[in-house]
């Protein structure tokens, strides 16, 4: 399954990982790999609670 997600360097430091497709499933990280990381762990649980 491809998920497409939002990566955004946030001004306090660090990253913001939103998806479009799945409404409030946010996610950060102090770095790029750490959020994308981030994000796929909230994807799962996100998608395992429908």
């Amino acid at each position: 399954m491809i998920i497409k997600i939002y990566l955004e360097k946030s001004e306090e430091g660090g990253y913001t990982v939103t998806v479009p497709s799945l409404p409030g499933c946010i996610s950060e990280g102090n770095t790029k790999e750490e959020a994308i990381k981030n994000i796929k762990e909230a994807i799962e649980l996100y998608l395992e609670s429908d």
